[in-house]
């Protein structure tokens, strides 16, 4: 085993939370590793896989300022509105039921709307998400959910601006870089054992930071914490993502927190490949369900698909399709809102049964009960309460009443054909549980008192999030503790530096 240079921080992990860590330390002085375990094709963890940020802003001022290329005839023509702390704060609440860790929710929605700005100086560029976000009411477009904006490039537009800020910032990079423990001296954890170009060898600083993300990509720890049938869903992003961080951090009595039985998982395409596939996993998403009814192969409804604004309920309806018989659902639609489904729905990589009527539909999809597909539909449309207009920007009241299941929101008869309907399965984002940290991102061991020397962002951090997710808040919860890890690493090391004198 071979013992290379020191460094002040190593940060372990290569995408969001892990990069912002890696420029916060560099930022501070210190000399920083950032130890990939990808290849430099596949870096950027989850981050690569993602679209949107949440952040609070108080109206189209804060929009056009991270967003200089928005003209003055696109604002004219855009309700962008605005969102509070106060509404992000809710929106954690609700989804969380109670139980998010206020502590760390506080630092940060607090800090949600600098780290935007702090992003934008380090390269990321953000325009208005007008093709997912917004509809066009009367002439305006009117944004809704907290999600106004995305990033140029999406998630491998994040990453890139990210890798190249912190290149030239003088942090080093090494990629096929795999974190299997660390090492404690007496000041602390002082190493890394790594596998490193076919060898072993250990990495020493006087800091590291983890931000290797969850476990989402292990099927066994799966089955082992989230429970039986875990273990066949798909995986919506990298397959690099197996707890090895977390394991190496438990090993050396750091504090499980958080909801280690819960994940953030999502409808997806049903004949989708294993794991995420940046070519390809754009056009995976099935997110125009509250538009829909989603049917089981007993030709059931079994959830309510217009509970919320999409972005408050995708997250936890991914495990909702898993439980179902054979682990899949359709999505039906007709013609009155094929029009409006997200442009993935149009794109090659989807399973679609296309029909002139219910009945030819039925009979066409094969492995759902068709008498009972076309009993549910009935009903379903006799149920409908018609005297709210539809409105998809906001929750509009339009539901049906006298059902098992109620949909709350953006109920419209099934009648119009043509008729389609779309495959779909569960597909996990990331997992809820993690480490315990305090609001210096240092990580705490059983006895709640700080492991010298180890710090955590990203996914890695337990706490924030139970049952469900407000869409885009994965990443400003990498980017605000990202920050503050490596600024909390780089002092650390600063201190140990100065002790040593």
């Amino acid at each position: 085993m071979n013992t290379s240079v020191d460094y002040d921080v190593i940060v372990v992990g290569g995408g969001n939370a892990a990069l912002c860590a890696a420029i916060s330390a560099r930022d501070e002085g210190a000399k920083v590793a950032v130890l990939e375990r990808a290849p430099e094709s596949e870096r950027g963890g989850n981050s690569s896989y993602t679209e949107m940020i949440r952040f609070a802003y108080s109206g189209v001022d804060d929009i056009r300022a991270l967003c200089p290329d928005v003209t003055d005839a696109e604002a004219a023509m855009s309700d962008f509105g605005a969102y509070t702390e106060e509404q992000f704060f809710d929106d954690m609440a609700r989804t969380t039921q109670d139980r998010t860790d206020p502590e760390l929710c506080e630092i940060m929605i607090k800090n949600s709307n600098a780290t935007m700005h702090w992003l934008k100086t380090n390269g990321v560029r953000f325009l208005p998400n007008f093709g997912k976000q917004a509809f066009k009411i009367d002439g305006v477009f009117r944004f809704f959910g907290g999600l106004t904006l995305e990033m140029w490039g999406g998630g491998q537009g994040l990453i890139a601006a990210l890798y190249k800020a912190a290149e030239q910032k003088g942090v080093e990079i090494y990629y096929d870089a795999w974190v299997r423990d660390l090492v404690q001296s007496e000041r602390g954890v002082s190493a890394v054992v790594l596998n490193l170009d076919g060898h072993s060898k250990t990495m020493t600083a006087k800091a590291v930071v983890l931000a290797c993300g969850g476990f989402e990509a292990n099927p066994e720890w799966r089955t082992r914490y989230l429970g039986r049938g875990w273990d066949l869903a798909k995986v919506r992003g990298t397959k690099y993502n197996t707890g090895d961080g977390l394991a190496m951090a438990l090993r050396i009595g750091a504090s499980a927190y958080g909801q280690w039985s819960g994940c953030h998982a999502v409808s997806w395409e049903r004949y989708a490949s294993e794991f995420g596939d940046l070519a390809t996993t754009p056009s995976y998403f099935r997110h125009s369900y509250p538009f829909s009814i989603m049917i089981n192969a007993e030709g059931k409804r079994f959830l309510d698909e217009g509970a919320d604004l999409r972005n408050y309920t995708y997250a936890k309806y991914g495990e909702m399709v898993l439980r179902q018989p054979g682990h899949y659902a359709y999505q039906i639609y007709d013609a009155k809102v094929l029009p409006m489904l997200r442009e993935e729905y149009k794109k090659k990589f989807v399973t679609k049964v296309r029909a002139p009527s219910l009945e030819e539909l039925a009979d066409k999809l094969g492995d759902v009960n068709g008498k009972q597909f076309l009993k549910t539909i009935s009903e379903y449309n006799a149920a409908i309460k018609t005297n709210k207009p539809f409105r998809p920007d906001l929750r509009d009241g339009r539901c049906t009443t006298g059902l098992e299941i109620p949909k709350s929101n953006w109920a419209n008869t099934i009648e119009c054909p043509p008729f389609e309907a779309y495959a779909v399965t569960c597909a996990i984002t990331f997992t809820y549980g993690g480490l315990r940290i305090n609001g210096k991102a240092q990580v705490l061991n059983t006895n709640l008192k700080p492991i010298p020397g180890l710090f955590a962002a990203g996914e890695m951090v337990g706490g924030l999030f139970y049952f469900n997710y407000p869409g885009g808040t994965g990443l400003m919860s990498g980017a605000v503790f990202g920050q503050i890890a490596g600024k909390s690493a780089s002092h650390f090391a600063k201190a140990c530096m100065a002790a040593a004198k």
